[in-house]
């Protein structure tokens, strides 16, 4: 591949990424949250209920920005902290998936049918490209971040 169609298709990785970060902030607000909040929880309904140590090592976040992080999410009651039945020193963030999904299905709604609308006009080989696109660059950003966290 020539440098010219790397160039150009690396431009256009970097506007979808600021894109997504311009869209998201916008649903986060029209949700009463930060983008990032709205990120973080987002990491709660992927991953499903974790400590706050956990919540803290998955985001990078201090434990200390944890703590503020849930209690925003309390207050909204988006989450709920319980003690762990083993050790009760341990809290338990649980996301109120139902709650979320209401806050934000709405908020999605015209995105996603047009998303998928997009995705459809593709051929299944050209979904196999852009799903093998996506995957590695997953891998090499995870591989990223995971070398910047360690030095």
């Amino acid at each position: 591949m020539d440098t010219e169609t790397i160039k150009r298709v690396r431009k256009l990785n970097q506007q979808h990424a600021y894109t997504s970060i311009q869209m998201h902030e916008a649903v986060a607000r029209k949700a009463g949250l930060s983008g990032t909040d709205h990120k973080y929880l987002g990491f709660l309904m992927e991953k499903g209920q974790m400590t706050a140590g956990e919540l803290s090592s998955l985001t990078g976040l201090t434990t200390g920005a944890v703590t503020g992080l849930i209690d925003r999410f309390e207050k909204k009651k988006l989450v709920k902290r319980r003690f762990a039945e083993d050790d009760r020193r341990k809290v338990i963030i649980e996301p109120n998936t139902e709650k979320i999904m209401t806050l934000f299905v709405p908020l999605y709604k015209e995105y996603r049918s047009k998303s998928e609308k997009l995705l459809a006009s593709f051929s299944d080989k050209e979904i196999k490209v852009i799903e093998t696109y996506f995957l590695k660059a997953i891998e090499i950003m995870n591989e990223t971040t995971d070398r910047l966290n360690t030095k």
